[in-house]
């Protein structure tokens, strides 16, 4: 099972450093993602979604290969491939995957204009190599799928992390 971690930050800059560092992380295989998303409240009110992931584009690149094969069969590789990718793009741009958008948007508008957070769904981690880097950065937790203890423990750890490292 997944859990959702949504951490405020004062402006958009850090979220995407924060964003960064974690994929960063997963990289070296200490946290395994579901989905990564920043999301972004605007100055004049308007909320934004930064997508680690274009569903559209992978739905285009999809799309385009089987349709280049299916093409093949008719002899038309080069159509099949143009209709298969305009039809990967839509269906690609339609889906949802990892954290729901709608959620997303509806807590990115309890946000104050002009910052962001980091909308993180994990599959695993390793908490004691995660927790020191990501608390570096400051931040307020405003939402998880944790229990109220384990949450609790979680801000706990988080706040002697940055005593430790002087932030």
């Amino acid at each position: 099972m997944s859990n959702l971690f949504a951490i405020a930050y004062p402006d958009l800059a850090t979220a995407q450093q924060v964003r960064d560092e974690v994929v960063g992380l997963q990289k070296q295989k200490v946290i395994d993602l579901e989905d990564i998303v920043v999301v972004e409240r605007r100055e004049d009110g308007k909320v934004k979604l930064h997508q680690a992931v274009s569903t559209a584009g992978m739905g285009a690149a999809s799309g385009a290969l089987w349709g280049g094969v299916i093409g093949l069969l008719f002899l038309m590789p080069f159509l099949g491939a143009a209709i298969g990718g305009a039809t990967g793009a839509a269906v690609g741009a339609t889906a949802d995957v990892g954290v729901d958008n709608d959620f997303m948007r509806r807590v990115g508008e309890r946000l104050h204009p002009g910052s962001a957070a980091v909308f993180a769904l994990v599959r695993s981690s390793t908490p004691d190599k995660v927790v020191p880097v990501v608390a570096r950065f400051g931040g307020e937790l405003i939402q998880t799928s944790l229990s109220a203890e384990e949450e609790e423990h979680l801000r706990e750890i988080a706040e002697a992390a940055r005593a430790g490292s002087g932030a």
